[in-house]
């Protein structure tokens, strides 16, 4: 290691010594080390730190995403269910009393499973199934991630599906 060279004391000291605080006298001199920082090691920890925070924001937003996209797929399922049940209760009353069997009206079946959609902020197709007794309702939405949008990705496609069957009988259920 490299020193620097002391410096000649002064004269008039008592007892010839330095004072105190003077860099250089008093005191062994410190190794002169070169250049501030110049460690193999300096600012490993600063990598580490960052890449370890970036891998934790990850998995964060990936948590946060999934579970907001679980949230939106069970909303999506149950507007379908419920639009289909709205659906399901326009019964073709005239059908009915006619004895032809409980059935629905198409037009009705559409107009209610919209409106109910609409309240849901969706839009959604409505069809029968199982000759007029079954109503199904099928609902396609886009989720939009919240922390992990910095790709642009339009969004994470969801369906939901609903169905309702119409049913009658006094004492347990009867189709048709």
């Amino acid at each position: 290691m490299l020193r620097r060279p002391e410096r000649p004391r002064k004269p008039g000291r008592p007892g010839g010594q330095a004072a105190q605080g003077e860099p250089g006298r008093g005191r062994p001199a410190r190794p002169w080390r070169g250049r501030r920082g110049s460690r193999p090691d300096a600012g490993t920890i600063s990598l580490f730190v960052a890449v370890v925070a970036t891998g934790f924001v990850s998995i964060i937003g990936v948590v946060v995403d999934a579970g907001g996209r679980l949230r939106a797929v069970e909303r999506t399922d149950a507007c379908a269910q419920e639009a289909a049940r709205a659906a399901g209760q326009q019964l073709d009353e005239a059908g009915v009393l006619q004895g032809d069997g409980f059935k629905v009206r198409q037009d009705y079946v559409q107009r209610a499973a919209d409106a109910y959609l609409r309240t849901c902020g969706l839009t959604g197709s409505v069809g029968l199934a199982d000759g007029g007794t079954r109503v199904v309702v099928t609902v396609n939405t886009t989720y939009e991630p919240a922390l992990l949008d910095l790709v642009p990705s339009g969004g994470w496609g969801i369906t939901g599906r609903g169905s309702a069957l119409l049913v009658h009988g006094v004492k347990e259920a009867e189709n048709g």
